[in-house]
């Protein structure tokens, strides 16, 4: 049986589920084959929703551990990452060759444009094994903060040595300090070869002061656009930062302070004097930075969009912007207040392209090297690395709701198995599925996708729909299960 986009995209236009779930809870099923042999776990809407807020997409082994052990304690074993075991993601990612390479030896791959090797090899590896992490990680919460953070430091890739230098930032900088030390984060990001290249402070120079990266530091990274400072601060800054710049030749790649090219004088940055002390002086500016009231506020606030909503309850910010500054700003005692405290106020957020793509392979478990999804991702609008702009990829629901149509191909694409490299597992799920019933199959696999069965009626009417085109049982439950994935209900999390 043969199903034209036309008729696909019929399909899910019938499925409004994300104003008609059913009030019943979830099916139970269990699992087997290759995948986890464990309880279909039902879920509260709110258990569904607090998964999706902290995973990419719950996977059927992480619900039932979920409810196992509640949310308190399934957030604090996420928080401790480094104790959850990794292997078998490690084992994807062993094949990768660049991830843990320093500077000097990427610009060298990068220049053999021989033996497999061209410009865009590292940058996308580097990719590849981003999608890897967030599709196959245990270490789920981990993975949403590294991305965030990606965000909030953005480097776009494409501009000029960041094309292999932030494979380096991701690693030592991101990765590093995801859920560490906010200070500590600012301060690598500052030292990061990749970010001076991107906001071009490696030609800012005390005969020609550049503001680019002092200005992003003070409005993107730590202030925010109303943190109180002033024009005549950012110039402070830049003049303080003069001389922060990137090794060309020997050691490529790295960090260095060219005094000879950093503004000895005096300079007054916030309503503080910076007397002459070279490097010191920014570093002094920085601490400034990430201890100062309106930092608190601004990343509070951006962890509360992040997690609860576009316009997160004030309560949560200010509760999350006073743990920030009573424990210099440790990232998991503020993410401790914003699950905790903020996820009963959570409101719908629009999937992200990441976010969308993800947990459908997730549910599904997909099995995919990476390439074809990678490039989904840029039909969708959020390759990775690849936002221009110091802001990064937007965490408003509205910026994302106005291109459907690439979703609903990738949703066509993926049941029919028509993504190189990329093999859905769906009838696995079917084998141990199947009851005869095709309704209650319809139900148990909505419970998955969705966190709870579709109204009946809309139900029926896609078995009617594909059964009038000739599907069978098997057929019909497949096209369905692609429906729900192009559905207005699985758009949210």
């Amino acid at each position: 049986m043969t199903l034209s986009r036309r008729d696909f995209l019929k399909l899910g236009a019938l499925v409004t589920a994300s104003s008609a779930l059913a009030s019943c809870a979830p099916v139970y099923r269990k699992l087997s084959g290759d995948l986890p042999l464990v309880a279909w776990t039902p879920l509260s809407q709110f258990d569904f929703m607090a998964l999706n807020r902290i995973t990419f997409g719950a996977r059927v082994e992480e619900r039932q551990r979920f409810v196992n052990i509640g949310l308190q304690n399934y957030i604090e074993e996420q928080l401790d990452f480094e104790s959850i075991d990794d292997f078998s993601c490690d084992l994807q990612l062993s094949t990768f060759d660049t991830l843990n390479k320093d500077a000097n030896e990427l610009e060298g791959i990068s220049n053999q444009l021989f033996d497999g090797y061209d410009r865009e090899s590292v940058p996308n590896e580097l990719r590849q094994a981003t999608l890897m992490r967030q599709l196959y990680s245990k270490r789920q919460l981990y993975e949403v903060m590294v991305d965030f953070w990606s965000d909030h430091f953005n480097i776009f890739i494409e501009k000029g040595e960041c094309f292999y230098l932030k494979t380096v930032d991701d690693r030592e900088v991101i990765r590093k300090h995801a859920l560490g030390s906010f200070r500590d984060l600012v301060f690598a990001s500052a030292h990061s070869p990749a970010m001076l290249t991107y906001l071009d402070n490696q030609v800012n120079e005390k005969s020609h002061p550049n503001e680019n990266y002092a200005r992003e530091l003070m409005e993107l990274h730590t202030l925010g656009v109303d943190g109180g400072y002033s024009q005549q601060d950012v110039m402070e800054l830049a003049r303080c930062l003069t001389g922060w710049s990137v090794k060309k030749h020997f050691w490529l790649g790295e960090f260095v302070f060219r005094e000879a090219q950093h503004d000895e004088g005096i300079k007054k940055v916030l309503g503080h004097m910076i007397q002459p002390s070279g490097q010191k002086e920014a570093e002094d500016v920085i601490e400034m930075l990430v201890k100062h009231p309106s930092t608190a506020k601004f990343i509070s606030k951006k962890l509360a969009r992040r997690f609860i909503a576009d316009e997160p309850p004030q309560e949560i910010i200010e509760k999350a912007t006073q743990t920030f500054l009573q424990t210099n700003g440790d990232i998991k005692s503020v993410l401790r207040i914003i699950l905790l405290d903020g996820l009963t106020f959570a409101q719908p957020k629009y999937k992200r392209p990441s976010n969308f793509v993800l947990s459908a392979l997730r549910a599904l478990n997909v099995q995919t090297n990476g390439n074809a999804i990678n490039r989904q991702l840029l039909r969708m609008g959020q390759q990775y690395f690849n936002f221009p702009t110091p802001d990064g990829y937007s965490d408003y629901s509205q910026t994302w709701q106005g291109n459907l149509m690439p979703r609903w191909q990738f949703a066509f694409e993926l049941i029919r198995n028509e993504m190189q490299g990329t093999q859905h597992n769906l009838q696995n799920l079917l084998d141990v599925l199947l009851t005869e019933n095709l309704q209650e199959d319809i139900d148990s696999i909505s419970s998955l996708l969705l966190g709870a069965p579709i109204e009946r009626l809309i139900r029926d009417q896609l078995i009617d729909s594909v059964s009038s085109a000739g599907a069978n049982s098997d057929e019909s439950l497949q096209i369905i299960t692609a429906s729900l994935i192009a559905s207005p209900a699985f758009q949210w999390r």
